[in-house]
């Protein structure tokens, strides 16, 4: 088993687009509408948004490839990039997401692990995320690899309003 993982540049833009599409579909295509997805994915992950969070300063994308293919993404946020006002000392995840194929190969620890070591670099005490109430799998995941629910927050699919618990890690 091979598993790498790289900082994502300019350059992978289009595959960045690709992926973020893929699995954002496969994962919540099943629990939303159809318009609201569609309104969703426009938004999200158009060429120019994808480009304007790819050169923001304060955010980082990495790609895992599990045996020479690529598995999915980390996308990871601090300072004002952060979707919440969590504070200087903190690190957003924002996303990890995974292609269904590579999915319970234990990727997303690898992802964790990554987004663990960049907080600790820039001397962050917290790593923190929002995931959605209904994704039960990713909430026992998180909690298994030591994060606890410390609130909530709005998210938009479409003009649909779902909750997000934030859950936060404190580093040592």
């Amino acid at each position: 088993m091979s598993v790498i993982i790289k900082k994502c540049s300019r350059e992978d833009l289009q595959i960045l687009q690709q992926i973020s599409v893929e699995t954002f579909n496969d994962t919540f295509k099943y629990q939303n509408s159809p318009e609201n997805m569609k309104t969703y994915l426009e938004k999200a992950f158009n060429y120019k948004q994808l480009e304007k969070e790819l050169s923001n300063i304060y955010s980082e994308f990495f790609f895992i490839s599990f045996n020479e293919e690529l598995a999915g993404y980390l996308k990871v946020n601090i300072n004002d990039s952060q979707s919440e006002k969590t504070g200087d000392d903190s690190l957003e995840i924002e996303r990890i997401y995974i292609r269904i194929k590579f999915q319970r190969k234990g990727l997303g620890k690898y992802l964790i692990d990554k987004a663990t070591d960049v907080a600790m670099i820039q001397n962050k005490k917290m790593i923190w995320l929002g995931v959605w109430e209904k994704n039960e799998k990713a909430i026992d995941f998180y909690k298994k690899i030591g994060f606890v629910q410390t609130g909530a927050h709005s998210f938009f699919m479409g003009d649909e309003e779902q909750i997000d618990f934030i859950m936060t890690k404190t580093l040592a």
